[in-house]
């Protein structure tokens, strides 16, 4: 079945051939793609050369023939050439009756004309790469079979979606990050925040040396992208250091969503507020939303 697939649906096929091209070109380096476009430009010179070469032959043997009265009506090997695999042995226009059927379509008549041999030999070579495929995936078992090709693609797919996760997770900053109060975002803010910021800021956040996270007051803002930016740059004038260089861009984020997530709790021992009263600009609370699966980011604890 997946040979007459492969035979009745050209295009697929075609289209697997491109991506598969693509991906293999995508993975090559500047100078591999030198080398290759080289060996193209040698492979064109040569078909050139080739072509030139049959037709200087072509060119001296109708010479010699004419040359030769008695060869001069033989056909040449070019001629012999394509009568046997390219045309075929055509009938004259004056023995076209021998071949012409017994019906027409308002006045226009049809030869019974064989198939041209190249044609043949390009569906003969279908039925052989039929055989060679079904036997090679099913029996011998050197190729892959369908399942396994699917299963291939699914690995090279998850390794593909890995990367452009952690290219979307590299790339948060200040201007892109999202205020998620998810439990895994939590978790991991969590387990940051004890590890790094409670001598400053208390592991309940009620504060310390640091200022109070569960008032409403903040000094440097209370929006999600106001907290990713202290902890990012930090604020050295009054002991807070930068934490870019020790964690990462996701890290940052989880730890801002759970210094916000401790908002509206009870401290043992609340520092009194400081800074300003935080309002978001349109005059209500930042919300989360549970993102939809396709769109959702794996996040690592």
């Amino acid at each position: 079945m997946v040979p007459v697939m492969a035979l009745i649906s050209p295009a697929s096929f075609a289209q697997e051939a491109e991506k598969s091209l693509f991906g293999a070109l995508s993975t090559m380096n500047s100078s591999e793609l030198s080398l290759l476009l080289m060996i193209m430009v040698v492979l064109g010179v040569l078909v050139l050369l080739l072509i030139l070469m049959i037709y200087l032959m072509t060119f001296i043997g109708a010479l010699l023939r004419q040359e030769n009265s008695e060869s001069a009506n033989e056909p040449s090997w070019w001629e012999n050439f394509k009568e046997r695999f390219v045309t075929g042995k055509l009938k004259p226009i004056e023995d076209e009756e021998e071949i012409l059927l017994d019906h027409s379509y308002d006045g226009i008549v049809e030869l019974d004309n064989f198939m041209p041999p190249w044609l043949k030999y390009v569906f003969y070579g279908t039925i052989l790469f039929a055989i060679v495929y079904m036997v090679n995936n099913t029996s011998i078992g050197f190729g892959k079979t369908p399942e396994e090709e699917y299963q291939a693609q699914l690995e090279e797919e998850a390794i593909a979606a890995e990367q452009r996760n952690a290219l979307a997770l590299a790339s948060i900053d200040e201007t892109n990050v999202v205020y998620d109060q998810s439990e895994q975002v939590l978790a991991a803010g969590g387990t940051i925040y004890q590890n790094n910021c409670i001598a400053c800021h208390a592991n309940d956040g009620g504060g310390g040396v640091g200022p109070n996270f569960t008032d409403e007051y903040w000094l440097h803002g209370g929006s999600i992208k106001d907290v990713f930016t202290v902890i990012k740059y930090g604020v050295p004038e009054k002991g807070m250091i930068p934490w870019q260089d020790q964690l990462s861009p996701e890290q940052i984020q989880q730890v801002a969503n759970f210094v916000l997530s401790l908002k509206g709790t009870t401290p043992a021992n609340p520092k009194e507020p400081q800074g300003e009263l935080y309002v978001p600009a349109d005059g209500t609370s930042e919300s989360y939303e549970e993102p939809a699966a396709s769109d959702s980011l794996t996040v690592n604890s």
